[in-house]
């Protein structure tokens, strides 16, 4: 890592003064570190959400080290762990799943260390509060230079569990990775994908949208494919790709959770339109 002062970012589903109490560990054991909270606003327990915010963010953030935290298994037998990365970058945190989009956004898996050395930790470590006593203390001994395979033995991360879009004639199946906080809906596919099943699209091309509502009851709505939000009245929907590459289903200026019905909708199905008899 190049630079008179190491960078370091932290993005959590703590909230702020949880997430602050990390920070203050990082700048006590490397005081000269340039500390950035990237996020303490993730969903409580949504690893997908975070590991997409990390995949999407840490490409446009300096070479560093970089602990994300949203950890439902935190005190269980799940292994914290270090990632070192193709373009230089170290990734902290838990053994879920997390950390690997960005792993492979930033060069790949070049080697991956479980954080075992009790050198590297705080001296008394909590069952609640790995952010503060395992996950931030490692990421700041890196930092100040540590070498990461001094801090445990070599691992194989666990990958992230998702479901892979399915393309047919006229039809995709994508899974819905999460909500973000205007409500809309960020799905598991890409362009690439959206032309595998339909060809190329043109702005305005009518798609039906169908999802099992909570309980199992199907659920349709017609939704145009736009470039942008503006492209529809206000309070209509849309299906567009975003900024991270990823499809997603939005209501201009409204909540597409709330307005369609999507609340709970685990995968949704794109069909091209038949015609109303």
């Amino acid at each position: 890592m190049s630079g008179s002062r190491p960078f370091v970012s932290i993005a959590t589903d703590f909230g702020a003064a949880y997430t602050s109490i990390c920070a203050g560990v990082m700048y006590t054991i490397a005081p000269d570190a340039n500390v950035l909270v990237l996020s303490d606003e993730i969903t409580p327990f949504e690893v997908v959400e975070g590991a997409m915010l990390l995949r999407q963010a840490l490409p446009y953030l300096p070479v560093g080290v970089h602990t994300g935290i949203v950890d439902p298994g935190v005190g269980t037998p799940r292994r914290p762990i270090a990632v070192e990365t193709g373009r230089g970058d170290v990734l902290v945190g838990p053994d879920n799943g997390l950390l690997v989009p960005a792993a492979e956004a930033l060069g790949g898996i070049v080697r991956a260390h479980a954080l075992e050395n009790p050198a590297y930790r705080l001296p008394q470590v909590s069952t609640s509060f790995h952010g503060r006593d395992i996950f931030s203390p490692a990421a700041a001994h890196v930092a100040a230079g540590v070498a990461v395979a001094d801090l445990g033995p070599a691992v194989e991360p666990l990958p992230l569990d998702l479901p892979a879009p399915v393309a047919g004639d006229g039809e995709l199946t994508v899974p819905v990775l999460y909500t973000d906080r205007f409500g809309s809906l960020v799905l598991g596919a890409e362009s690439d994908d959206l032309a595998a099943a339909f060809g190329a699209l043109e702005p305005g091309t009518p798609l039906d949208v169908e999802w099992s509502a909570p309980g199992g009851t199907p659920r349709a709505a017609r939704v145009p494919f736009q470039r942008t939000f503006g492209s529809v009245a206000v309070g209509e929907p849309l299906l567009w790709t975003d900024s991270s590459g990823w499809l997603g289903l939005g209501v201009n200026q409204g909540r597409a959770a709330d307005v369609l019905g999507l609340t709970g909708a685990r995968t949704v199905t794109l069909r091209t339109t038949a015609p109303h008899s």
